[in-house]
């Protein structure tokens, strides 16, 4: 029995009848399916969640282009605030193993005003990457349909805007409907899919190491990759940093599942660690493979090639695998986006749901399928939301959609940095117990938050010159900056309408605000 099953939290019981049974200011139980995945399980939906295949092969050349030769140092420094904001997510799982994570746990500690904002974030972001991952794997569809066949006008057929839209739709809808029959289904397809991006992936480095010498940009390994100080400016770093942070987003959604994982107090936790330790494994070999066959320059099969940098792998799939396995290169990247759409619903699903039950959105969102017990309204609306949103951004301008993508590290930052901060707030009266607690609990969390924080500053004051993401700006103001600001904004007119809906939630009498009684150390 976990620590939450055995005692009440601070402030209310847990527990009660499914679909949202509690004692007031506890955390409440859905109805979702329980032990439906274990360890291995919730490792995979993490990694897939990610998509390391898509990450790499969208940020390679960007990352390159920032920083040089130091892209692997930036690799794993974008890994640090990141495996630092893990431990906090791990230490508020063990004693609130509750589907709204972020939004449930900032509630807890700083109350429901900021904690619906930090739900907001998650779920606002959530939707962005969803509408691009549709895009690249459509793009991705017909890219590869057109390699198949040899016919240039299929491929073409995704510069049809029509015919683009609509297969993103179909297969938006498509990824739904699996989330909705649950995580058993979901689960199955991960494991095929995500053991593919692994497999092409390491077939892809060890080609590539082998064929070092065989290009003119070759370049041999040297230490100093390594060294992030090796950077010709700050700029330059907070710029590849920012980038390299995005491709680790999405490892939470292990956490999300934890109401339906084996374990629900300790393996999301887990299953989190193991998944950043794989991902930043592969990006550094990746990093340092690519970069040993074809170098970080701009020109040719280099990887800052600005022709060819913001899909490396289209690019680099026949010079280091051949034409006949180059085209894995290809079905990987498809895998990979395919992958991710499908369990990125998982996060926001249950966020609206979490969110819904504690009264902080409209009741009809809490109601769960009775027979997958998946939140079967909240993941139709988020599929809708996804395929409204792509569609409107891609007839509206292309710029506006790229900026929209570029605003999605403002997000990220947002509530991971909010998450860590709520949980050294949440334990503070613990932190003096143990050496333990004090690095896990108040240390690391802090210490992530602060770096993200920063970078979210940062990226900010960019944000706000209209050189910036594609160039376009809004009174002289970037539109990314307007994009980024005015989604919060957004977030912050539906939060009032809501507090005048659903007054008790923001009074703090549905979830209250508290810390936890000592518990008995494992």
């Amino acid at each position: 029995m976990s620590e939450l099953d055995a005692r009440p939290l601070a402030g209310g019981t847990v527990g009660g009848a499914p679909g949202g049974g509690a004692s007031s200011g506890g955390v409440r139980t859905k109805g979702l399916g329980g032990n439906s995945v274990g360890l291995t399980g919730s490792a995979v939906i993490g990694i897939s969640t990610v998509a390391p295949v898509y990450c790499l092969t969208s940020t390679l050349g960007s990352t390159a282009g920032e920083v040089g030769l130091q892209m692997p140092a930036v690799f794993l420094a974008g890994f640090l605030p990141m495996l630092l904001v893990a431990f906090a997510y791990r230490e508020l799982n063990r004693v609130m193993p509750d589907c709204g994570t972020s939004f449930t746990w900032t509630v807890k500690a700083f109350g429901p005003r900021l904690g619906w904002m930090c739900g907001w974030g998650l779920v606002i972001a959530t939707i962005i990457v969803l509408s691009n991952l549709a895009g690249v794997a459509t793009s991705f569809f017909w890219l590869l349909a057109g390699e198949i066949t040899g016919s240039d006008s299929i491929a073409a057929l995704d510069d049809n805007k029509a015919v683009h839209i609509v297969t993103v739709l179909i297969l938006i809808a498509v990824a739904t409907a699996i989330s909705y029959r649950g995580m058993t289904a979901t689960k199955g397809v991960q494991y095929a899919l995500v053991g593919l991006q692994l497999l092409v992936l390491g077939l892809f480095v060890a080609m590539a190491l082998s064929k070092a010498d065989s290009f003119d940009t070759s370049l041999s390994f040297s230490l100093e990759w390594m060294n992030p100080f090796a950077v010709q400016s700050f700029a330059a770093f907070t710029a590849g940093l920012s980038l390299s942070i995005f491709m680790y987003w999405g490892w939470d959604a292990c956490l999300t599942a934890n109401e339906e994982t084996t374990g629900s107090d300790k393996t999301p936790g887990r299953a989190a660690l193991i998944a950043m330790v794989i991902l930043v494994g592969s990006y550094l070999a990746t990093a340092v493979a690519a970069q040993m066959a074809v170098g970080s320059g701009d020109k040719g099969l280099g990887l800052a090639n600005p022709e060819t940098s913001d899909n490396v792998f289209a690019a680099l799939a026949g010079p280091i695998m051949g034409p006949g396995l180059g085209i894995l290169l290809f079905i990987a990247v498809l895998a990979s986006a395919a992958a991710s759409l499908q369990t990125t619903f998982i996060p926001v699903a249950r966020t609206v749901l979490a969110m819904s039950t504690y009264e902080a959105l409209p009741p009809s969102y809490s109601r769960v399928n009775p027979r997958f017990k998946t939140p079967g309204r909240a993941t139709v609306v988020a599929g809708i939301a996804t395929g409204a949103f792509y569609t409107v951004m891609t007839l509206v301008s292309e710029n506006v959609l790229i900026d929209t993508i570029y605003a999605l590290g403002l997000m990220i930052c947002f509530y991971y940095s909010l998450t860590a901060f709520a949980c050294a707030w949440y334990f503070r009266r613990e932190l003096l117990r143990s050496g333990r607690d004090l690095v896990f609990k108040g240390l690391f969390p802090v210490v992530g938050g602060a770096l993200l924080a920063g970078v979210f500053a940062k990226t900010l004051y960019d944000m706000w010159d209209p050189a910036y993401g594609s160039g376009s700006a809004v009174f002289g103001v970037g539109s990314v900056f307007v994009i980024g600001v005015g989604l919060l904004l957004v977030g912050v007119v539906i939060m009032l309408v809501m507090q005048r809906k659903s007054p008790a939630f923001f009074r703090g009498e549905v979830l209250t605000r508290d810390t936890p009684s000592l518990v008995v150390p494992d």
